[in-house]
């Protein structure tokens, strides 16, 4: 128990970087654009996610109340950019890699702390958790970069005329998602390290085994 200090805290940190990993993927704020066209889009402001695209709109809603209107975005989209289609497929992985990892943890600290001191049940099982952790961290450290580049190069988005979307925005910032992504890419790769750098106990019993 005493060796494993480290691990534990892998098991903390990945857990957490996990949780907010599949956060960010429900988080629609990847990409805050800000539109000079206010005739639909109340607000000024609409958000892109990598799932569908929201704003507020007071259109056809009583006065004093606002509707927030979201279109979802379909697999046959041809308008998706590349870092949208990449980020939804890399964070379903980095959601799985990391459901991987955390139970392969748990199992090896089981083990350990059930005073199971077989080296083949602990030792690769923190091995094996580590490389998915940090895999999953990369899963989402692509799409996370990806998409910050694209907001600090002010892309634009081909978006269809029923999505009331304009083709560019005035402007746009990154959106809540991105940091969360970022923290989470932290959280993953030093779960993965800690991990990894596991060491089974030398003892006599050890040796002789």
């Amino acid at each position: 128990v005493g060796t494993s200090h480290l691990q534990l805290a892998a098991f903390a940190l990945g857990t957490v970087g996990w949780i907010l990993c599949t956060v960010s993927m429900g988080i629609v704020e990847w990409r805050v654009w800000h539109v000079d066209n206010t005739s639909i889009i109340s607000s000024g402001i609409a958000w892109v996610g990598i799932w569908k695209v929201c704003f507020i709109s007071y259109l056809h809603v009583s006065p004093g109340y606002r509707e927030q209107f979201c279109h979802k975005f379909s697999g046959y989209d041809s308008f998706i950019p590349h870092e949208i289609y990449a980020a939804q497929g890399l964070l379903l992985i980095a959601m799985f890699m990391g459901l991987l990892g955390l139970a392969a943890t748990i199992f090896a600290l089981r083990n350990v702390y059930m005073g199971i001191t077989h080296k083949t049940l602990i030792a690769p099982f923190f091995l094996v958790g580590g490389f998915f952790y940090i895999f999953a961290g990369l899963c989402v450290l692509i799409p996370v970069s990806w998409n910050f580049y694209s907001v600090t190069h002010n892309q634009s988005i081909a978006f269809p005329p029923s999505y009331y979307m304009p083709s560019s925005p005035v402007g746009q910032e990154a959106g809540a998602a991105i940091p969360v992504g970022i923290v989470a890419v932290i959280l993953l790769l030093l779960s993965g390290t800690f991990s990894l750098s596991y060491r089974f106990p030398m003892t006599a019993n050890t040796i002789m085994k």
